[in-house]
C-alpha cells in the first residue's frame, strides 16, 4: 500500500496529505503521538501514570519497530512537514468479544486538536478502512476509553457497533475501553 491523497481543509482551504509511514518518520511520530495522547488525557490522568505510558509507548525506538512491521499500517496525515494527525492499523488478535474473522484493528486514531472539524478525521478514517481491508480485514475493530465521548460520538456517527469492554492501562491504572466494531462492508 503505498499512496498520497491531498484532503482539503473547509475552513481555510488547508491542504493535508495522507500518505503511508516509514521507520524514517519514527522521531516526528514519536513526538506527535506522545503531544496528542497527553493533550487527549492528561487532564484525567494521574501524571507519573501518563509519563510512564507515554515514555513505554511512544519513545521512537517502539515507532520505529511498528513503522517497519509489515503487520501495521501507519497514515500519516500532514500539511506541510507537520503532522496533523495519523492512524494506525494493523493485524492481531481481537478480544474475544470480536467474534468476526478477518479482523483488523484500528490501533490508533489521533487528529491535532487544530484540526477537530474540518473533515481531516473523515478522510483519514476512510484511509485507515481502506488499510485495514488491504490487510485482508472484513471488521474494522477498536478499543476507545469510556469517558471519552468526543471519540466515542464519531465512531458511533461512522456506524461502529459497541460488543464489549477491554481494559486499558495508563500507567498502573486500569482503565476501562469500550469495544467497537464495524463492518468494513458499510465503508466505501
Amino acid at each position: 500500500m503505498n499512496f498520497e491523497l491531498e484532503v482539503p481543509i473547509d475552513r481555510d482551504a488547508a491542504v493535508c496529505t495522507i500518505r503511508r509511514g516509514t521507520p524514517a518518520d519514527a522521531n516526528a511520530l514519536s513526538a506527535f503521538a506522545a503531544k496528542t495522547f497527553s493533550d487527549t488525557y492528561g487532564r484525567y490522568n494521574d501524571p507519573d501514570n501518563l509519563d510512564r505510558h507515554i515514555a513505554s509507548a511512544f519513545n521512537p525506538t517502539q515507532q520505529a519497530e511498528e513503522l517497519a512491521d509489515p503487520d501495521v499500517a501507519f497514515l500519516l496525515a500532514h500539511r506541510d512537514d507537520a503532522l496533523a494527525g495519523y492512524a494506525q492499523v494493523r493485524r492481531g488478535d481481537a478480544p474475544d468479544c470480536v467474534t468476526h474473522a478477518a479482523a483488523i484493528e484500528l490501533h490508533r486514531f489521533y487528529v491535532d486538536a487544530a484540526w477537530h472539524g474540518g473533515g481531516l478525521a473523515q478522510s483519514l478514517f476512510v484511509e485507515a478502512c481502506a488499510a485495514a481491508r488491504a490487510f485482508g480485514g472484513s471488521v474494522l475493530w477498536l478499543k476507545v476509553w469510556e469517558r471519552n465521548a468526543r471519540a466515542i460520538a464519531f465512531y458511533r456517527k461512522s456506524r461502529f457497533i459497541d460488543v464489549g469492554t477491554a481494559d486499558f492501562f495508563v500507567g498502573s491504572d486500569r482503565q476501562t475501553d469500550r469495544v467497537l466494531v464495524l463492518s468494513l462492508n458499510e465503508r466505501a
